[in-house]
């Protein structure tokens, strides 16, 4: 095989002094390279002017990329991911001075948290799936989205109108939606299954790290500066995201990168019949095909998939206990122990530790049972090998709600910050045998099926805080916790349930593979 061209389209295109000086080298061996795969392609009796791959150990291509290179791209995409979820709990220490400042009552002053939460919930719909276009790929709609998103935080943070604050917020969850629900995908193009469980795991933690970290690193500044300030303190945080990303993040979606090959080969050598597999079946679609892409078909999974559903189901409830937090850890430390504003945040970081801890297990599972399975199957290993991570945070919930609700004002503040970690531990576990097990079941459909689950979890996350605060002033913390107990011991089933039937439902479905 001849020599190939290291490093991506993208990469070149982000240095280009370095393109430039090489460009004599990479001219001749993209030349060669596809000299040589056409006449290999001829023997074989394949399209000669098809561009793939040069082989299956191609430099090019995610899954083939180095591990510092592969760890880069994943501290990336968790990057992005923390800046833009942490976003959606930033505001709420800052509810009680909405409240007064713009004299509104506790629920209406609470949609700046849930209109962000629906914000994301809906732009999946339109923006995800489009990333599954070959010629658009992941990283432009990431660099977008997250431009907007930063743009909106600035009139966010000196608006002093109720409603202009409210369109503000669900428009800055809805182009901050991309890596909530892509970034998955983006893990899964760069990861074999052996090891993807391990990156999903990190990539997990920065979506469930985010939420935790939105009120402890902007309670401090509200409770000295006043709300305004989580939204400069949003702006800071993306924006260095959005800086640092738009000269580093390099594309991981392979038919993208062969897009921009055969555009490059097209170029070096005149041929213009040299097109990637994307670009042929981009060519061949119709505008009605892009709506069935990017927004009936993640519908349709939804409505239809019954893996989509059960798991968007339970992922959905975990959402709706995270986002209750956000009013029953108020009323516990803040009112029962009597903290101040900054001080009473800081139980958040169980929420972190948890999740710490959960990947940890998670890690630990893989490295000594999934790794060893999957080589000794080739590869082969069934999709509902990734629910054993589930079967674990199951337990986690019902152990979690019911140990923080009865110990909260009773006893020790440690007590119910050490039962809310085990949302942590449950909710790691869960997220990631979830994202994988959607990953491994769909790999022809993933954003369209992790879009699917970011919409159901984000409309139920954002009602959550709306009936939550009623729910715990009405019936108490330990009722109302125990009330979403009892539901989460309903709950327990779904992993189980699919692992034993899940076969038979991929079998049955013209989605899943």
């Amino acid at each position: 095989m001849v020599k190939r061209d290291q490093r991506s389209a993208s990469d070149r295109s982000q240095h280009p002094s370095t393109a430039h000086s090489d460009s004599e080298e990479t001219i001749i061996e993209d030349r060669d390279s596809s000299r040589n795969q056409v006449d290999g392609s001829e023997e074989e009796g394949q399209d000669p002017n098809l561009v793939d791959w040069y082989s299956e150990d191609d430099a090019e291509n995610p899954l083939n990329w180095s591990v510092p290179r592969k760890t880069f791209v994943t501290f990336c995409i968790c990057l992005i991911t923390t800046s833009v979820y942490s976003g959606s709990s930033i505001f709420t220490p800052g509810v009680q001075e909405a409240m007064q400042t713009w004299r509104v009552g506790q629920v209406p002053a609470t949609f700046g948290l849930s209109l962000f939460v629906i914000g994301y919930a809906l732009g999946p719909m339109f923006l995800s799936p489009m990333t599954e276009i070959p010629a658009i790929g992941r990283t432009f709609p990431y660099i977008i989205a997250l431009t907007m998103f930063v743009l909106l935080q600035v009139p966010s943070a000196l608006t002093n109108s109720f409603s202009g604050f409210l369109v503000l917020r669900f428009l800055a969850g809805f182009f901050g939606s991309p890596p909530l629900a892509t970034g998955g995908a983006s893990i899964s193009d760069m990861f074999a299954p052996d090891t993807r469980t391990f990156a999903m795991g990190v990539y997990g933690l920065s979506a469930a790290g985010g939420p935790a970290l939105g009120p402890v690193i902007s309670g401090f500044a509200i409770a000295a500066r006043g709300w305004h300030w989580s939204m400069w303190i949003l702006l800071w945080l993306s924006g260095f995201a959005l800086v640092f990303l738009t000269f580093t993040l390099t594309e991981t979606s392979a038919t993208n990168i062969l897009v921009r090959r055969a555009r490059r080969l097209r170029k070096l050598i005149g041929k213009k019949e040299l097109k990637s597999q994307g670009e042929i079946e981009q060519a061949n679609m119709k505008p009605m095909d892009i709506v069935q892409m990017t927004i009936i078909r993640p519908w349709k999974m939804t409505l239809t998939e019954p893996i989509v559903i059960a798991l968007n189901a339970y992922i959905a409830f975990v959402y709706a206990v995270l986002y209750c937090w956000f009013e029953s850890f108020p009323i516990v430390f803040l009112e029962g122990y009597g903290w101040g504003l900054g001080v009473a945040q800081l139980p958040f970081l169980s929420l972190l530790v948890g999740s710490i801890l959960g990947f940890a297990g998670i890690a630990f599972w893989n490295q000594n049972y999934y790794r060893p399975l999957y080589s000794k199957l080739y590869g082969k290993v069934p999709p509902e090998e990734r629910l054993y991570p589930a079967f674990v945070g199951s337990f986690c919930y019902p152990i979690c709600l019911f140990w923080f609700g009865w110990s909260a004002n009773r006893t020790s503040w440690v007590a119910p910050v050490i039962g809310a970690a085990f949302f942590g531990i449950g909710t790691t576990c869960m997220f990631m045998s979830a994202l994988n097990y959607l990953s491994d079941a769909y790999p022809r459909h993933v954003a369209s099926a992790l879009a699917s689950n970011d919409i159901v979890r984000s409309l139920l996350g954002a009602a959550a805080p709306l009936f939550a605060g009623i729910m715990f002033r009405n019936i108490g913390i330990d009722w109302g916790c125990s009330l979403l107990g009892f539901v989460s011991l309903l709950m327990i089933p779904i992993p189980f349930v699919l692992y034993k039937f899940g076969p038979q439902l991929r079998k049955r479905s013209k989605m899943a593979d």
